[in-house]
């Protein structure tokens, strides 16, 4: 089957204006919690002129992110989704404007200002299961990868530009017109998310009058091949070859630490990340999104293996815009195949398992990486990461017929019909 180049597929904002709201929404979200995260970085450098101090803001948004991501998902399986994300994005509001007054009070006190991000990031992690699951509610089944693509692009443009916009009001305006600029874009979505149709989860009990089933994600995601092969594949693909906490060792040692040459690594990455998704239209009218997937995961393996042995500067960079790409058509199909294998009675809990495994199989793979590296080499570490990840995504798709021979379903016209088929579906079951 011959494969077409193709531009990012753009249906989902021509065919549905909820989903185009969304959009705008979520864009302005994330270029705003850019603009957030570089201020509080900022801040805290300030205040405390230690990397310990700034280390606390990991704790201060990761702990948050597991714990109410997995009470996000229970949340938006009990009531109407759109009712989560909007009360949700109130308190994320609250947060911004509390960050903007802590710093038009010249605050020096650090714990109150990462109880305030603490409290920004539950909030968002608490709704973050319900908004997952608003594409697949919003467009047809042959529409949802394209609609995360679309996704996908924002939130890499965001990482992109965000930064640099933050340098420019922090250096001109200060720390309060930075959370300033948050507070208005949570505002923008929240504003996009109020003009949603409802979203309330379709149970087997509104298939079939039964109580819907009282169990966690996990069940589903156990008893359905498509949905733990993707998600091994996926934390096949962080937890052994998470690069990022070796570039600077790598940076120090061929590069002669230039901290440009640190930032260029972190572009890389985004630029192939962004060119993926402008070209995405390639792979998400593809429907042989588990094959797709499997096949992404592996490339961003070789990449990175190869990025431990790249000499040149020009080579490094490739192997790494190779590997952004990989990553962004890995995570468009993964999300997709999620979404939609999922019976919408279980989405939010799904959707909560999935996030929890994005958030920390990153995390917990740059720590592996940094604990082998000292033990060894940043070059063995991260060859030994790579090739390790391919043979674990081979060990999955081996194992995992279902998910090599996954298809999008056809186009649906009605998607809440779906739902309640497959949520009938799952009780049988």
């Amino acid at each position: 089957m011959r494969w077409r180049i193709r531009f990012l597929d753009t249906r989902p904002l021509r065919s549905s204006r909820p989903f185009r709201d969304l959009w705008i929404g979520s864009s302005a979200s994330q270029l705003g919690g850019q603009i957030a995260t570089v201020a509080v970085l900022a801040q805290v450098w300030d205040l405390t002129g230690s990397p310990v101090g700034t280390g606390a803001i990991g704790l201060a948004t990761g702990l948050p992110m597991v714990v109410f991501g997995l009470l996000g998902g229970t949340l938006a399986d009990s009531v109407d989704r759109r009712a989560v994300v909007r009360a949700t994005s109130v308190g994320q509001l609250l947060a911004a404007a509390g960050l903007c007054a802590q710093a038009l009070a010249d605050n020096r006190n650090v714990p109150l200002l990462l109880a305030l991000v603490a409290v920004g990031t539950a909030c968002g992690a608490l709704g973050a299961p319900a908004r997952r699951t608003f594409p697949v509610r919003l467009l047809s089944s042959d529409q949802v990868a394209a609609g995360l693509a679309l996704t996908n692009v924002s939130f890499q443009a965001a990482m992109l530009a965000g930064p640099a916009l933050a340098g420019l009001i922090i250096a001109r305006w200060g720390f309060p017109a930075a959370y300033a600029a948050q507070a208005v874009a949570v505002a923008v979505s929240m504003l996009a998310v109020i003009r949603l149709p409802a979203m309330k989860p379709e149970g087997a009990d509104a298939a079939g009058g039964r109580r819907r089933p009282e169990h966690g994600g996990w069940g589903i995601i156990l008893r359905r091949p498509t949905l733990w092969g993707s998600m091994a594949t996926d934390l096949s693909a962080t937890l052994l070859a998470m690069p990022i906490a070796l570039f600077p060792l790598v940076n120090e040692i061929r590069f002669d630490g230039n901290p440009q040459t640190l930032g260029l690594f972190l572009s890389a990455v985004a630029v192939g990340g962004i060119t993926a998704g402008l070209l995405s239209g390639t792979v998400t009218r593809r429907r042989r999104g588990g094959l797709v997937q499997l096949s992404a995961a592996g490339v961003w393996g070789v990449a990175l293996a190869c990025f431990g042995l790249a000499g040149p500067l020009w080579l490094a960079l490739g192997c790494l815009a190779v590997a952004g790409a990989a990553d962004t058509v890995s995570v468009v199909t993964r999300s997709a195949l999620v979404q939609l294998e999922t019976p919408d009675a279980y989405r939010g809990r799904v959707s909560s398992v999935e996030h929890v495994i994005g958030v920390a199989g990153p995390e917990l793979g740059n720590f592996r990486g940094g604990l082998l590296a000292s033990a060894t080499s940043a070059s063995f570490a991260l060859v030994a990461g790579g090739l390790s990840a391919v043979l674990a995504i081979a060990a999955v798709a081996a194992a995992n017929a279902p998910l090599r021979a996954y298809r999008t379903p056809p186009a649906t016209a009605e998607p809440t019909a779906r739902g309640v088929a497959d949520a009938a579906t799952a009780a049988a079951g």
